[in-house]
């Protein structure tokens, strides 16, 4: 109670500091800049092909309904994203999209005031872990960790008469902090664990390639030949470091059979080159432009997806998406999913958003 106390203090501060400085506008202005509808965005951070690609499907959406979007940088820092969303309440937004934070405890009571606001929000990437949240719209995390497991797994196989011997899996993680991290390891040890004489080295690559390069190289170094498999969570923004980790102790990362969820424009790469054997691409670009959509048609009291309901698209490859209970808070998840490249869908097929929107990278 008393630290939500302190975020109506705080609210109430940007309020007097905005109308000190002449920003909150009333009269015609306010009146003619009702007439229009406008969206927060928070991203986690900028510069990341994923979440560029968050920022283009938004805004599209958003011009073909004459939408204003608002898109602030969280810097991947709680206080940051608070801020924005106090902000937001202040100007009076008329929905908000929460596209991705490193700690999604730490933004609850920010939820909470937008709640309180009656600003609805739809989250994509990461999901709030409290408030309420209309919409949380991604594939699954765990299912989708477990699934590239599976692909890492059937790789040793493969290398090995179809034997799965004795050895050591590196395992480069992203941010220890993040739900993301948490549940693609929970994906991931949910296949490994069935093979008991499969030992996991961690490191943590901090969604970043210099932190992924050093810590894969320096688990080489200490495994060295019992290393059968590298699994790295995110090779869009990990693997990169990983695979230049690998070539520089003079090895061959097809010997690795490299694994992960979210390709880009980075691990399309990577599997052209033949340095990853597969990597399950999430959705990027269906989930933002389905967040503007969703917000939208509650603006305008138009139908929006009901729990049970199994939603479809035209020949796209995040369908069928299943509308479900959330786990992480009040409201409903969409679940997208997601295709194993090259595995189940070409490299060059242009239903994926990193072909889709190449000419931005």
């Amino acid at each position: 109670m008393r630290k939500m106390r302190a975020r109506l203090t705080a609210l109430a501060a940007v309020v007097l500091v905005l109308l000190a400085a002449g920003l909150l506008v009333v009269g015609c202005a306010a009146d003619e800049a009702d007439d229009q509808v406008t969206f927060g965005m928070v991203i986690k951070y900028p510069g990341t092909p994923y979440i560029e690609a968050f920022i283009y499907a938004a805004r599209e959406a958003a011009q073909e309904r004459g939408v204003n979007l608002l898109v602030r940088d969280g810097e991947g820092d709680a206080q940051t994203i608070m801020n924005h969303m106090d902000t937001f309440i202040v100007q009076g937004i008329d929905g908000f999209i929460m596209a991705g934070a490193v700690d999604q405890r730490a933004i609850v009571p920010g939820v909470e005031l937008l709640n309180q606001a009656g600003i609805p929000i739809v989250a994509i990437d990461t999901s709030p872990e409290g408030g309420r949240v209309e919409y949380f719209i991604s594939a699954d995390v765990t299912t989708q960790s477990a699934k590239a497991a599976e692909v890492l797994v059937q790789g040793i196989k493969d290398r090995n008469g179809g034997d799965v011997p004795s050895g050591v899996i590196i395992e480069i993680t992203g941010d220890v902090r993040d739900m993301f991290t948490r549940a693609a390891s929970e994906g991931f040890m949910s296949v490994i664990n069935e093979y008991p004489q499969l030992r996991v080295s961690q490191g943590d690559g901090q969604w970043n390639n210099i932190d992924a390069h050093d810590r894969t190289s320096d688990l080489l170094t200490r495994h060295g030949d019992d290393v059968l498999a590298i699994y790295v969570q995110t090779p869009d923004i990990m693997g990169p470091g990983a695979v230049e980790a690998v070539v520089a102790a003079g090895r061959n990362p097809q010997d690795y059979g490299i694994t992960g969820t979210w390709m880009g424009p980075e691990g399309l790469e990577l599997i052209r080159n033949g340095q990853v054997l597969g990597i399950v691409a999430m959705p990027a670009y269906a989930p933002a432009r389905m967040a503007v959509e969703l917000l939208y048609d509650i603006h305008m009291g138009e139908p929006v997806p009901q729990l049970g309901d199994v939603l479809h698209g035209d020949d796209a490859i995040w369908a069928p998406a299943e509308v479900k209970q959330s786990p992480w808070a009040e409201g409903l998840y969409i679940e997208m999913q997601a295709p194993t490249v090259p595995l189940e869908v070409d490299v060059d097929d242009p239903r994926l958003w990193e072909n889709r929107l190449n000419h931005l990278w």
